[in-house]
């Protein structure tokens, strides 16, 4: 039985936040914010209805989470998201100084692991492979159907 309280219950909910980008024709990135077992924002890709190259899942939905706890830092948060972060998102999630993130597929191209997890605060968990397969497919699914 999946616990309401594991890392995939929650990168469930960050699907769920994907499916809503892909609906919308954003690329489908979901993401969650998680603090004491409880989900304190969540988020998707925007960056075509906000016209913001910015409008991240990740960037949103650390700023939901700042807001809801009134705290720019997020040292007891865990951020969820569906793809690897980028550079930006992940020196965000830095400045926030998020205690875990934990992302499902591996964005080779433009993760921020290509630089290494010194983009992130240096207390920060990281953990992968999540739901690796479902989340990989948003993507492959949304970029075949944009090509057909």
């Amino acid at each position: 039985m999946l616990s309401v309280h594991s890392d995939i219950h929650f990168m469930k909910q960050a699907i769920l936040e994907a499916n809503k980008a892909s609906e919308k024709g954003e690329i489908p990135v979901g993401a969650v914010v998680v603090c004491e077992n409880q989900i304190i924002a969540r988020a998707h890709n925007q960056t075509q209805l906000l016209n913001d190259v910015t409008a991240h899942a990740e960037m949103l939905a650390i700023t939901a989470a700042a807001d809801h706890l009134g705290n720019k830092y997020l040292h007891d948060c865990t951020l969820y998201v569906t793809l690897e972060p980028c550079p930006m998102c992940a020196g965000a999630a830095g400045w926030a100084q998020f205690g875990k993130i934990v992302y499902g597929a591996n964005d080779d191209k433009n993760g921020f692991m290509i630089y290494g997890k010194r983009m992130l605060h240096p207390k920060t968990k990281v953990e992968f492979g999540i739901s690796h397969q479902e989340c990989a497919e948003l993507m492959t699914s949304f970029f075949e159907k944009k090509r057909s």
